[in-house]
């Protein structure tokens, strides 16, 4: 089977290769570096980025109409790219912003992939071995798309924050001074998005372990099960299926990615519960850190563990004001709510009014780890955030308390034999939750890196337009596979 012929084939297919964050082209623009990215308007006239509704230019985008602010925010993606990258065949990037999958509490912001995969072209590192069309390219040292299609395929959000039922008052920010003050940083998207396109995925199915056409992508030789050593190329598709919901048992096992983690990622923010009443619930634990109030440090804070009860079955919300009993619970003692019902900063400013010096977050779901998003500065108290599984364990040992004393300490600090986010080898782990996450697993950083990773499975709002060390890990990525 020859590479032209599996091109063919795999044309069509190349649009569901795409990561959960969506994606879309527009316009045609370019950044002249070490690389040529092009971008490639693929909306029609009066939409995406033809839209011609007015726009007042905003944080550096001069732009005056909606379109063009699109535009612009993606010619800074695609500088960004264009800097870093090293190829002689100038990327070509579709793009379009359409509507995508929203409710008034979420929304799909983009995806993005290769358009078309290639094997076995000529100076291709590893026979038998598929690769995103842009690298094989620039492997090649020729064009091997044709010119009139692109190498990536992207989609936007058109109707983000623009719409009662897709997220109100949170569109895309379209400045280009990283000051998005709560909106989603649309040229961060940008970013993250061409990264899925110029190779940052699996075109190994995460769901069944099956490889495409029954040939692994060059993404699986680097992928290893942390616990064996054993690689993804190596697995039986059982094997690969069971590890992609195996938390914490995927890394990337690159050298550029490996060599450059210590200089990018910090310690691991420990919890450890302690004290008289501790019982079985003693130990520590793995948390989630929040995106809001002071980063925990490695000079610890701890204190008396107490719930907040605010609701009838015995949880505590925190999304008011605190009634005396709960104020006299949590004043200088660490606070314990339940995830829920408001948004976690609101928790957290309830709790620290009431005299609290730490907010500890239940999840209120069964999952792994994950942080804790949102921002105001008025906050001046740590948060960590837990598995519902590990509030259920720390909730017992305070059964036995009195109205401000549970003798259950926690203490949260940094745990320096460990990097946020690594494996014990000091590999990153990717990410793998235990409920497959289609477009998302297997193919992100883990969500545990400190600090957060452009290529995790979320935007987080810390995020910098920065694609290499000392601040990112995703250009190492790259450079393994190929770049």
């Amino acid at each position: 089977m020859t590479a032209a012929k599996l091109t063919v084939l795999l044309r069509q297919v190349a649009a569901t290769l795409t990561c959960a964050l969506a994606a879309a082209l527009a316009g045609a623009g370019a950044a002249q570096a070490a690389a040529t990215v092009v971008i490639v308007n693929q909306n029609a006239p009066g939409e995406g980025f033809n839209d011609p509704t007015p726009a007042d230019p905003v944080g550096g985008n001069t732009g005056t109409t909606l379109g063009a602010q699109r535009l612009i925010a993606f010619q800074r993606a695609a500088s960004i790219w264009g800097a870093t990258l090293d190829s002689n065949v100038t990327i070509r990037v579709g793009a379009a912003f359409v509507p995508l999958s929203c409710t008034a509490n979420g929304a799909v912001l983009g995806a993005a992939g290769a358009y078309e995969i290639w094997t076995d072209f000529p100076n291709a590192p590893r026979a038998n071995t598929w690769y995103p069309s842009a690298l094989a390219s620039k492997l090649a040292g020729e064009d091997l798309t044709t010119p009139e299609d692109p190498h990536i395929i992207a989609r936007f959000n058109s109707r983000l924050g623009l719409f009662d039922d897709c997220l109100p008052g949170s569109p895309f920010y379209l400045g280009l001074d990283r000051r998005p003050d709560g909106q989603i940083d649309l040229v961060t998207v940008l970013l993250h998005e061409m990264a899925h396109g110029l190779g940052f995925q699996t075109f190994t199915d995460d769901e069944t372990g099956e490889q495409f056409f029954g040939i692994p992508s060059v993404w699986d030789y680097f992928l290893v099960n942390n616990r064996t050593n054993m690689p993804w190329v190596s697995m039986t598709d059982e094997q690969r299926r069971i590890s992609a919901i195996t938390w914490r048992g995927l890394s990337w096992n690159g050298p550029n990615v490996t060599a450059a983690v210590p200089g990018v990622l910090a310690p691991r923010t420990n919890l450890n519960i302690g004290g008289a009443n501790a019982g079985a619930a003693a130990g520590d634990y793995y948390v989630g850190d929040a995106s809001f109030g002071p980063p925990v440090s490695a000079s610890p804070v701890s204190g008396q563990l107490m719930p907040v009860v605010d609701q009838p079955n015995g949880t505590g919300l925190a999304c008011t004001p605190l009634d005396a009993a709960n104020t006299l619970a949590v004043r200088n003692n660490i606070a314990l709510v339940d995830r829920g019902t408001c948004d976690f900063v609101t928790k957290a400013r309830n709790v620290q009014e009431a005299g609290a010096i730490g907010m500890l977050v239940v999840d209120n779901v069964p999952g792994d780890v994950v942080g804790l998003s949102g921002s105001d500065p008025s906050i001046s108290i740590p948060s960590l955030r837990i598995t519902l599984s590990d509030g259920v364990a720390i909730k017992a040992a305070l059964l036995q308390r009195s109205r401000t004393r549970s003798g259950v300490i926690a203490s949260f600090t940094l745990d320096r034999t460990r990097l946020a986010g690594t494996d014990r080898q000091r590999r990153i782990l990717m990410y793998t939750p235990s409920i497959n996450a289609p477009g998302s697993s297997v193919s992100h950083y883990t969500t545990e890196a400190k600090p957060n990773q452009l290529m995790e499975p979320s935007i987080n709002a810390d995020l910098q337009h920065v694609v290499k060390p000392p601040r990112d890990l995703t250009f190492p990525l790259l450079r393994d596979i190929g770049w």
